[in-house]
């Protein structure tokens, strides 16, 4: 199944794989139906999930409330939504975004 965002109520969902105690950060590509991303953080006390927030935040430039992890909080898969309005191109220009990644 190819990578895929999913259009919500509330924003923008899609799948992430959790690389922690890389050796920086950064998007790598596509692993299966999800974006790879290398962390520094470790996975333990919830680093590695705060630092993929904040981290994704800072590339979608939008604020770290924005950024939720819905599912996977003690595992590598992880679901993520970016909270955004419908109205004002928001939404379209993090999709395409988060697309540019998948490339």
């Amino acid at each position: 199944m190819p990578f895929t965002i999913q259009e919500k109520p509330d924003g923008l969902t899609f799948k992430i794989r959790v690389q922690p105690r890389s050796s920086r950060n950064q998007v790598v590509g596509v692993y299966g139906d999800a974006l790879k991303i290398n962390l520094t953080a470790p996975p333990v006390d919830n680093a590695a999930n705060k630092a993929c927030s904040v981290f994704l935040s800072g590339l979608l430039s939008v604020a770290k409330s924005s950024v939720e992890i819905v599912s996977g909080h003690t595992g590598r898969n992880k679901q993520v939504m970016v909270h955004c309005r419908k109205d004002g191109g928001e939404r379209e220009s993090i999709r395409k975004v988060i697309l540019s990644w998948a490339k």
